[in-house]
């Protein structure tokens, strides 16, 4: 390990940064050039074709088979003009990554010659084998059958040599088996309940569209750092590793000049992103050495997710052709930062509105004030739902440090809107308002705009905060697909938005007006949801005190917050409203505890197999170093060495006694992860991971990390962080 650790230095050393040969075009020229979009269904797709294509994508309604042949003949010829020989059904199964098989576009034809085929049958639908993907117990292996369906929603991509069609997957008896499925159910809730509202409003909204813009972080390392080192290559971060002397206190890093050989990796993605439509304009250095982040413009929810998880892939592969790896794991290194993926999520109108933005006219802030308001309280009753989509084995090493929101779910708003909340509870009554309050509330609600521009700080600490005309969801993980959040965010606000009209209507049923109704509905939300307002510092100890009192959960441990996906009112959110079956939404909970259980035993096993194998070899050769040289000195200078070797004695002691405790808890947890693993149910061998072998991890990494202080430097079988994290 030590020849490999030296080798990757020495060759990092002597790298250069390749010179990428980018298109002389400007990038409207080949922008989304390799998506089958708008443009390209006008070419390439008879007209009557296209326009039936384009109703369906606007109404979410699916397209018969005749159409979908139309829609086949044509993609296919765009395929192959851009140099496409296969094509897949590219699905989101429940590992978190993507999946696609794929096939050829030749076959027989009716002489026996080969022709290219691809019908309306292959666009809309396949048959991948579903028997290996996660599915909580909702088929069993030798039940292999699954579909994946086209989503016509989502414009189908060519990377490489193959045309990629977006689809969902199914399982043989209709459940989902993927994140896109509940993810479309949920943005169709959502726009249904919102239109609802809307009306009371504006009659010419008849569609309300879910948001998401993206903000990915992720670390960059040397390619051959990266394969010295099988904790990153196995688990995505570094089980092991003392801190840096210098790694973020001086926060250079942030927003400084990017390196030239990231420069030119982020170009060359930047190129791949907009060819494949992918609208990313922000780039930047991020606090963290050799962390960065790249964001996009906003797009619709599911396009824009689409587009992350492809990002992530496109990344990857780029990396490589520039001696980079990529790390998207919540918490590669210890001591710096992690990486999160910012949910900025906001929604809109048909007729153009932003339902989060203030207004210029009391009737427009009262829509905004409807709306702001409902969020919060949906927001309050499910914080514990939106918690368990985002908190897992990796996050958890993320959540709650002094870098990322905590895991106490909260809303920040801001100085000027708390004060217009503040003064609708003070004005609003539940008795009939008075002109004058009513004159004196619309003429405040009116003012918004004015006192709302740019006084939004970003609250860093905020898990949820609002930023002037959107919600900022802060607490996803990088690596995580933003469907899960996504879909609870989206189902939770739809859900509330249903019980907010249904209170509304009550009360207008009873004779009052509807501003008034509207206004007595928002006081109550706002007094309703106060305990989830907190505009404070979130990673203080104190907050954590006033949380508990606020009756707010603070949720740490991974298992509990996955038992919350399936409390009464998780399946009110998203079963009672057709988002997910009770047996979907159960099997969900038990994929969440499968895939825990399997990463933190992958983390065991690696940390085992590296401190046996490696570390404790080193330290006892270093040590028998050290006893030569004890017995060397005492041979040559006899008593005299004493006082002399007092220090070398003293390591000698110190590398016996880290030695000793590290097989010790090394041992422990090889026997508690064996004691884990013969416990039935998935859900309490969870908690055994959590409880009993997690804790002789962070043991034996405490340990670990002082004998690299001790150790000789040459001797040190592993890439150290300040070759990790500061070299180019």
């Amino acid at each position: 390990m030590a020849t490999l650790r030296f080798k990757a230095l020495g060759d990092l050393m002597e790298k250069k940064a390749p010179q990428m040969q980018w298109p002389e075009d400007r990038v409207p020229d080949f922008y989304g050039e390799l998506t089958f979009n708008d443009e390209a269904m006008k070419k390439y797709l008879q007209t009557s074709v296209y326009k039936q294509v384009k109703a369906a994508m606007a109404s979410g309604e699916p397209i018969d088979r005749k159409i979908a042949d139309g829609v086949a003949a044509g993609m296919k010829a765009w395929a192959i003009d851009h140099g496409a020989v296969h094509y897949t059904h590219w699905f989101q199964p429940l590992t978190d990554g993507t999946a696609e098989k794929h096939d050829g576009f030749i076959n027989y034809g009716p002489d026996g010659k080969v022709i290219e085929e691809f019908a309306g049958k292959h666009l809309a639908q396949q048959e991948p084998d579903a028997s290996s993907f996660p599915n909580g117990g909702i088929r069993a292996t030798f039940e292999a059958r699954g579909y994946t369906a086209w989503d016509v929603s989502s414009p189908a991509f060519i990377v490489g040599s193959t045309l990629c069609i977006p689809t969902i997957f199914i399982s043989y008896t209709g459940d989902a088996l993927d994140y896109k499925t509940p993810l479309l159910k949920a943005l169709h809730a959502v726009d249904k309940a919102a239109v609802d509202v809307c009306q009371y409003f504006d009659k010419n909204v008849t569609k309300v569209y879910s948001y998401l813009g993206w903000e990915q972080e992720y670390f960059l390392v040397d390619q051959g750092l990266y394969m010295a080192r099988p904790d990153l290559m196995l688990t995505g971060r570094t089980l092991l590793g003392n801190n840096s002397a210098k790694n973020q206190q001086l926060e250079d890093h942030y927003f400084a000049q990017i390196p030239e050989r990231v420069a030119i990796f982020m170009r060359d993605l930047e190129v791949q992103c907009q060819r494949l439509g992918i609208p990313v304009k922000t780039r930047h250095n991020e606090v963290a050495p050799n962390q960065f982040e790249l964001a996009p413009i906003y797009e619709e929810v599911n396009l824009a997710n689409d587009h992350n998880l492809l990002v992530m892939d496109v990344m990857k592969r780029i990396a490589k052709h520039h001696g980079f790896e990529v790390l998207l794991h919540e918490k590669p290194f210890a001591g710096v930062n992690g990486s999160g993926k910012h949910n900025n999520w906001s929604l809109g109108t048909n007729t153009g509105v932003n339902l989060f933005a203030p207004a210029k006219n009391p009737k427009g802030n009262l829509l905004f004030l409807t709306f702001l308001t409902n969020v919060m309280a949906a927001v309050y009753k499910g914080q514990d739902l939106l918690r368990s989509m985002i908190l897992n084995s990796s996050n958890q090493h993320r959540l709650g440090a002094n870098e990322a929101p905590p895991s106490i779910i909260s809303i920040f708003l801001g100085t000027q809107l708390t004060a217009m909340l503040d003064s609708i509870v003070e004005k609003v009554s539940d008795a009939k308002m008075t002109p004058e309050e009513k004159t004196a509330l619309k003429l405040g609600i009116g003012r918004l705009p004015e006192i709302l521009v740019d006084n939004t700080d970003r609250n860093r600490t905020s898990p949820f905060a609002f930023t002037g005309d959107r919600f900022e969801f802060r607490a996803v993980g990088s690596q995580a697909n933003c469907a899960g959040a996504m879909t609870a965010i989206n189902a939770m606000v739809a859900e509330q938005l249903v019980e907010f009209k249904k209170n509304v209507d009550a009360l207008i049923a009873k004779g009052v007006k509807k501003d008034e109704a509207l206004f007595q509905e928002i006081r109550r939300l706002i007094i309703e949801s106060s305990p989830i307002h907190f505009d404070g510092n979130g990673y203080s100890d104190e907050w954590k005190a006033e949380a508990a009192k606020r009756g707010l959960s603070n949720i740490t441990s991974v298992p509990e917050s996955i038992s919350k996906m399936v409390t009464p009112h998780a399946k009110k959110v998203l079963v009672e409203s057709g988002i997910l079956t009770d047996r979907e939404l159960e099997a969900r909970a038990e994929v969440e505890y499968e895939k825990y259980v399997l990463k933190e035993q992958i983390e065991a096993r690696v940390m085992g197999e590296i401190v046996i194998n490696h570390i404790v070899p080193t330290a006892l050769k270093y040590q028998n170093t050290l006893i030569s040289n004890v017995k060397g000195m005492k041979d040559v200078f006899g008593a005299e060495a004493d006082a002399m070797v007092e220090n070398e004695k003293e390591l000698i002691r110190k590398i016996s006694e880290h030695v000793t405790i590290i097989r010790k808890e090394t041992q422990a947890m090889i026997d508690a992860r064996k004691a884990a693993n013969a416990i039935d149910g998935v859900d309490a061998k969870a908690v055994a991971y959590h409880d009993n072998v997690h804790p002789h991890q962070d043991a034996i990494r405490y340990h670990v990390d002082k004998l690299e202080l001790i150790i000789d430097n040459e001797m040190w079988p592993l890439p150290k962080y300040r070759e990790l994290l500061f070299f180019r």
